[in-house]
């Protein structure tokens, strides 16, 4: 992989992102989150992200949950995406080890309706060495709340729906100092919204036409956030970018 404008070779695509400092969060832990679009800016073909990943943005996307302790998903997206055990190679998992962290890091669902297939890979492989996080609310169903702290650690983070931010401050109460998004767009919009985002990694896929769906959907009356380009990266057609939370230029306020 190849950064842009330059003749350097990284041999490890990884390496410029295990070095950012992110010890420095706005909130109880820091927040980043690794989506893809289309040049159209679209983030989904017939419905699934994966449909939309070159090879190299799929091999970043699982490189990068090295740096988390946590990975923090939308129900929708478990739905559409087969998510299971948050498996790392070999040589990352020891990495992990090393630093005294578990080999890979836990998953947490966020769930206001608790719609999901509790026997699915995410809950039931024998690869987990925890159960996943459930996030949800106290408007949640009793019954399917019943059900699911069988299969998972239950997290109530707010009162007729998830706040974000609560989730947040109680992820960080169970020693979640990274937390990374994988999206939807809908938990995307709303933690930019809340001034959760720390930093984006978005990759750009040289592809047109996917759905009519963007990398993020802002709740009404959300605020402008601003972003600040960090590092860029390609490879192939493929474009990486790394974004931290900064400033909206003045004459965008």
């Amino acid at each position: 992989m190849d950064v842009l404008g330059a003749t350097t070779h990284l041999d490890d695509p990884l390496a410029p992102y295990v070095a950012v400092d992110r010890s420095d969060p706005r909130g109880p832990c820091w927040v980043l989150a690794n989506m893809v679009g289309g040049l159209d800016g679209s983030a989904a073909i017939g419905g699934r992200v994966a449909a939309l990943s070159t090879e190299p943005d799929a091999a970043l996307f699982l490189a990068m949950r090295t740096v988390a302790d946590v990975v923090l998903v939308g129900a929708e997206t478990i739905r559409r995406e087969g998510y299971g055990p948050l498996l790392l190679p070999k040589a990352r998992a020891q990495t992990r080890r090393d630093q005294g962290k578990p080999p890979f890091p836990r998953l947490a669902v966020v769930s206001r309706s608790l719609d999901l297939d509790w026997e699915g890979r995410a809950f039931t492989d024998p690869a987990l060495e925890q159960p996943p996080f459930l996030v949800t609310c106290e408007a949640a169903d009793p019954e399917r709340l019943a059900r699911a702290r069988d299969a998972a650690e239950v997290i109530v983070a707010g009162d007729e729906r998830v706040d974000p931010g609560l989730a947040l401050h109680e992820l960080a109460a169970r020693g979640a100092s990274v937390v990374l998004t994988e999206g939807g767009p809908t938990l995307l919009g709303e933690l930019v919204a809340g001034g959760h985002l720390d930093e984006l990694l978005l990759t750009l896929s040289p592809l047109m036409g996917g759905d009519p769906l963007p990398v993020a959907v802002a709740p009404p009356g959300a605020p402008l956030t601003g972003f600040t380009l960090r590092h860029v990266q390609q490879e192939g057609n493929t474009l990486f970018l790394r974004y931290e939370r900064g400033e909206v230029p003045p004459h965008e306020q």
